[in-house]
């Protein structure tokens, strides 16, 4: 049975920190909504209300385009090993760039990435716990490192082409602020 909360407290935070995936979903009011996989060490707790996770250079940047043209952000983690447990977070979310005068101090929490290229921050509004019982048992394997390969080999000069060419405009045509 769901059970929801207003804030996550010690138990929750340990099973998050627990996770090597998670997943986050955004949608504008027209057009698709996106759901992505996240992984590698990129995900941390800032308070019991407040989380965020360091976003690296990829395909494209549907979360910002949301964030900008809604607020909506929901986080969803899934235990794949022990107790059964689905966890998701909702609220509002906020996007931190390196010209932002706060990537300092937030980016300050996170081992930046070559591709770092922004800080995706969610203000929780509300969370949900489920049972998650047929949710299949998982083992982590290994990180990929192939972004980061990509990353390195396009160097600075190289990602900042990319972005301007593939992550200006999201899939459906909306400014993603960068």
């Amino acid at each position: 049975m769901a059970s929801f909360f207003k804030e996550l407290n010690d138990k929750l935070m340990g099973f998050i920190r627990e996770q090597h995936i998670y997943f986050v979903a955004t949608a504008a009011k027209e057009g698709r909504v996106n759901l992505s996989p996240k992984g590698m060490d990129t995900f941390r707790i800032f308070s019991p209300t407040r989380v965020g996770y360091l976003d690296l250079t990829g395909s494209g940047t549907e979360t910002a385009a949301h964030i900008m043209a809604d607020g909506r952000l929901t986080i969803m983690f899934c235990a794949f090993k022990g107790d059964p447990l689905i966890l998701r977070l909702y609220g509002r979310g906020e996007v931190i760039r390196p010209d932002d005068s706060r990537w300092r101090e937030v980016s300050a929490e996170f081992t930046l990435f070559p591709g770092s290229r922004q800080i995706i921050l969610l203000e929780i509004e509300s969370l949900q716990t489920s049972c998650g019982f047929a949710v299949p048992r998982y083992e982590l394997v290994d990180d990929r490192q192939m972004l980061i390969d990509w990353a390195n080999k396009k160097g600075l000069d190289g990602l900042a082409e990319y972005r301007a060419k593939k992550n200006v405009r999201s899939i459906d045509g909306l400014a993603t602020g960068l």
